[in-house]
């Protein structure tokens, strides 16, 4: 599939995603997947980052969770996110995060280590490119290790692991977007940005590669989403040249494009 970089929303990138996806999905009563493990950022975040800042986050007060929880839960937004969406739409219980608190923890139809603020790349690369993050515990590489740890607890055999692999979904991402989000949002060019794009889809295909290596077999890996229509850039970006933004939905242009690259 080709996404378009004129899109006019991120939301309307995702909406197509989880779209597209639950065509490929068979009914409830013939649902091929057993459980799901996701990994990524605040796209999917269920609640790890909730659990890591002890409650003292913004994402623990309304609006968040307002419209189908009816209170917080840890997800940055007012109601479910696509995993949610995807784990209805096959029939499984809502993906748990993973560092949940407390022993009624329950991973046998799937857990979830995608943690708000999380990049593609280790905190290495950033502290030697002088790039400062709010959290720089929980890279993908870091997910994947917290995968490895809970395997032990849900399958004892190398044959038992492989048949409940097999039959899981894995969610590997949305990841790396943070990665450009830092460095653009502290002044870095797009040149020097660029630079780091073959270095998150190393580590984005290295983890993909790891969890096939582990017993994997169905992995769906989300894009960038076309960050030139964010309003986050939209406003940091601002410019009077009416050229720089597309006539029809008013996205930053070279914005797209570098998502369009990384795609």
């Amino acid at each position: 599939m080709i996404i378009s970089p004129q899109m006019a929303s991120s939301s309307a990138y995702l909406l197509l995603l989880f779209s597209t996806f639950i065509l490929l999905l068979p009914s409830h009563k013939q649902a091929c997947f057993t459980s799901i493990f996701s990994f990524g950022d605040s796209l999917a975040d269920t609640g790890n980052l909730l659990f890591l800042v002890n409650n003292t986050h913004r994402v623990n007060y309304l609006p968040y969770g307002q419209t189908f929880f009816h209170h917080p839960t840890g997800r940055f937004s007012d109601g479910r996110l696509v995993i949610d969406f995807l784990a209805e739409a096959i029939g499984l219980p809502l993906v748990p995060p993973y560092l949940a608190s407390g022993d009624s923890r329950n991973f046998e139809k799937g857990a979830n280590f995608a943690v708000a603020g999380a990049t593609a790349l280790n905190s290495d690369f950033f502290e030697k490119n002088k790039i400062y993050l709010d959290l720089n515990k929980f890279s993908l590489d870091v997910q994947v290790e917290l995968f490895k740890q809970l395997l032990p607890s849900i399958c004892s055999t190398t044959s038992e692991c492989d048949e409940k692999l097999s039959s899981a979904l894995f969610l590997m991402g949305e990841i790396g977007g943070n990665d450009y989000n830092h460095p653009f949002f502290q002044g870095r060019s797009l040149e020097e940005v660029v630079t780091f794009v073959p270095l998150v889809i190393n580590a984005i295909s290295r983890a993909i590669t790891e969890v096939i290596e582990l017993g994997a077999r169905t992995l769906l890996v989300p894009g960038n989403l076309p960050i030139g229509c964010s309003s986050a850039y939209l406003t940091l970006f601002h410019v009077s040249n009416n050229e720089s933004y597309d006539q029809q939905t008013g996205c930053i242009n070279w914005l797209n494009e570098f998502s369009q690259y990384h795609n």
